[in-house]
């Protein structure tokens, strides 16, 4: 995602206002153009997370649209971008990863342009999404405010899950199900409720875009992790062992700014979880979301949980 790589702006006359970029880590940059509108720009792309190649390419677009959602927009073209190790693995799964991605893109009513491939010895995909929105109600990680509840669109454990397929070949189907679902629903209701502040869950887990979005609003979030969803078969997974790599980094950078003295290690790392096409976190809430903490003003820690 943009906020992760990093943003390159330029400006100048008939450019445009750069208005979200580097400074909060957000999850896409947006440029305030002419008529009133933003232009939203994102990329993200990545190695499979389940094997069947046309739900992986349904999963990284969704992901990839997420971030759009996520800043209250709506995506209007895409480009893929494809890595492909061309002598190892047959095009034909490539043309069904590519499949799965424009199903989805064309569900949430994006084009898809083409885009552009490379050999690689690792398949990787992604895209790279261009919405629009409103310059003035967008939905940004540094908006929270202190006195607001908390809420969480889709359950946490994908990253457990995946984890766990890639071991033992079980298939999650709830798994591929709240990752192909887009966030598209959830950001109009946010947008109708007018919630201001949010972001979407994925590399960072809740945790990581929690603590972004404390430290860019100067607040603090508390978290109740009993009212916080989680997938069926993910507090097993956790427990037999399919953690990630990512999952620990995620709990180890956050650890300084947060207190988790009161919760086990399991449920840390639950919290921590690396998501894939995850939900959507927005200060307020919304029909059908989990409300699961609220925003205090600023104390010791940026992340309580309870």
């Amino acid at each position: 995602m943009v906020a992760g790589l990093g943003v390159a702006a330029l400006t100048g006359p008939g450019i445009g206002e750069l208005i979200v970029g580097l400074d909060s880590g957000d999850d896409a940059a947006v440029v305030r153009i002419a008529n009133g509108q933003a232009v939203i720009v994102t990329a993200d792309f990545f190695t499979p997370v389940v094997d069947d190649a046309y739900d992986w390419g349904r999963i990284a677009a969704a992901n990839a649209l997420s971030d759009v959602y996520a800043m209250g927009g709506t995506p209007i073209v895409a480009v893929n971008l494809l890595g492909w190790p061309r002598d190892l693995l047959p095009m034909e799964l490539a043309a069904e990863t590519l499949r799965g991605g424009l199903d989805i893109a064309r569900s949430a009513g994006c084009h898809v342009g083409g885009g552009h491939s490379v050999d690689d010895p690792e398949p990787k995909y992604g895209m790279a999404v261009t919405g629009i929105g409103d310059p003035d109600r967008l939905i940004r990680n540094d908006a929270a405010q202190v006195g607001l509840p908390l809420s969480l669109t889709k359950p946490l454990g994908v990253g457990v899950l995946n984890n766990r397929h890639k071991a033992t070949g079980e298939v999650f189907e709830n798994a591929v199900a709240t990752m192909t679902e887009l966030n598209r629903d959830a950001s109009v209701a946010a947008l109708a409720a007018g919630v201001r502040a949010g972001t979407d869950v994925t590399g960072f887990g809740l945790l990581g875009h929690l603590f972004k979005m404390a430290r860019a609003s100067g607040v603090t979030a508390i978290i109740d992790s009993a009212a916080v969803p989680l997938l069926d078969g993910a507090r097993e997974a956790v427990r037999d062992g399919y953690v990630s790599g990512g999952t620990q980094r995620n709990l180890e950078w956050v650890d300084p700014a947060a207190d988790l003295s009161t919760v086990d290690e399991q449920i840390a790392l639950l919290l921590a979880d690396a998501q894939t096409s995850g939900g959507l976190l927005l200060v307020g809430e919304i029909p059908g979301a989990t409300v699961i903490g609220e925003i205090v003003a600023a104390r010791e820690h940026a992340i309580v949980v309870r």
